[in-house]
């Protein structure tokens, strides 16, 4: 999304010059590259690109009816986010999801995560409004649930995480949460296709529940269960195999 930026405006000194003084600009619509992103984590998210999968820049710029211009930097900034990766003499490749990846991946979620809902806690942001954007994002996770939507689910269930670290009131592991969240979207699409998008959203319901008691011991155990024993008990390669099995049979 687009950051407000500042444009300046005259006022007058006391000595009579005259000297900017900063005000708000509007908000700029998504930029090209903004949607190229948006683009290749829902096709990756959704199993239209599976992790190796190798992008060829010319061809995506052709499927999204834009110039490489905006596929490049996109790229590039994906790249710094660990979701492709760019090797000698074999391009750029969507991010190889492996059972030890994932594994890694949780170990580090579950460390930003317990920490965030524990301060929010404490600081009693777990009752009341605080609550409204999590329950949106359940809401949301729900209908694209119905819809049949994996990166429908994949976004909401994303937003969903992030609120817990925003509530937390850290802004250095809202920050290093956000370093994962894009590979995080990916590996909640594919979720969804080892298990259904309706047990998916029950894990959140469940999740918010515990939260909104407040018993801390309660809400580490109930975050461990969704984060770390779902997900080791799916096998993310096998899933990958299966999906890319099916999409090269069309």
């Amino acid at each position: 999304m687009a950051e407000a930026g500042a444009r300046t405006a005259a006022a007058s000194t006391p000595d009579g010059a005259r000297s900017p003084i900063p005000d708000w600009q509007p908000l700029q619509p998504q930029t090209l590259v903004d949607h190229a992103i948006e683009a290749i984590i829902a096709g990756a998210a959704a199993g239209l690109i599976l992790p190796g999968d190798r992008i060829v820049e010319v061809d995506l710029a052709r499927k999204l009816g834009v110039s490489r211009v905006p596929v490049r930097e996109a790229l590039r900034l994906l790249e710094s986010q660990g979701v492709v990766v760019s090797e000698p003499y074999k391009g750029i490749r969507l991010r190889p999801v492996t059972n030890e990846r994932v594994s890694d991946l949780i170990e580090a979620r579950i460390a930003l995560e317990a920490s965030a809902t524990a301060r929010a806690v404490t600081a009693g942001r777990n009752r009341g409004s605080h609550l409204d954007a999590l329950r949106a994002a359940v809401a949301e996770m729900e209908l694209m649930a119905a819809r049949g939507s994996a990166y429908g689910v994949a976004v909401a269930d994303t937003r969903f995480h992030r609120e817990l670290c925003r509530l937390g009131g850290n802004s250095v592991t809202l920050d290093l949460w956000e370093t994962l969240a894009p590979q995080c979207t990916i590996i909640f699409g594919l979720a969804t296709f080892g298990k259904p998008m309706a047990g998916v959203v029950e894990e959140h319901v469940d999740l918010l529940a515990a939260f909104e008691a407040g018993n801390i011991a309660v809400i580490e155990r109930t975050l461990d269960e969704h984060i770390t024993v779902m997900n080791h008990a799916m096998d993310y390669e096998a899933i990958v195999t299966q999906r890319r099995k099916e999409r090269d049979a069309l």
